[in-house]
């Protein structure tokens, strides 16, 4: 597993669709990650110290932690599947450590409310993560210049996939966005 940071959120003037970057604590590799723009704000909201009048969802569930007796450890990237990212929110309760299935978004959101570590597993950044030019802010190369992840064969069907993902994050306009570092 490696440490990720939130590095921004940042939105596709194509289709308006949000995407939390996140990096690499120690490198400059990011993982995008497509999400939901109340998730986005939800993020957005807690990184920028904005006040709300009343809570908002991932602050209930940080709520509910709590009275349950339990911590937020650590948040997981933990797969990628189909198109679809998955996340583990790792809770201390009761001297022991459950995982709780999440979807990305929330899981961040829920890290970013108790400072919690984000990790993205080696597989994960392996399929998606990218290393963007400094100058222009666009992927550096082609679509997985390699043919291999962890050690196996990445498929024709996978590659397309792959390449929808790499068209969508050159869509993205990084000049408009304020990009918070963490």
């Amino acid at each position: 597993m490696i440490e990720m940071v939130v590095d921004s959120i940042r939105v596709s003037l194509m289709n308006y669709q949000r995407v939390v970057m996140l990096k690499e604590k120690t490198t400059d590799r990011y993982l995008p990650i497509w999400i939901g723009a109340a998730e986005a704000d939800a993020i957005a909201v807690k990184l920028q110290g904005v006040s709300v009048p009343r809570p908002m969802t991932h602050d209930l569930m940080q709520s509910i932690v709590d009275v349950l007796g339990a911590s937020v450890n650590s948040v997981v990237v933990s797969d990628l599947r189909d198109d679809t990212f998955f996340a583990k929110i790792i809770l201390n309760m009761d001297g022991g450590q459950m995982e709780v299935d999440s979807r990305p978004s929330d899981a961040i959101a829920m890290a970013v409310r108790v400072e919690a570590p984000i990790y993205a597993e080696d597989i994960v950044l392996e399929k998606a993560g990218i290393v963007l030019d400094k100058e222009t802010g666009k992927p550096v190369g082609e679509p997985k210049d390699i043919d291999r992840v962890a050690g196996k064969p990445v498929s024709e069907e996978e590659m397309k996939k792959m390449s929808a993902f790499y068209d969508f994050i050159n869509t993205l306009d990084m000049e408009d966005f304020d990009k918070r570092k963490s």
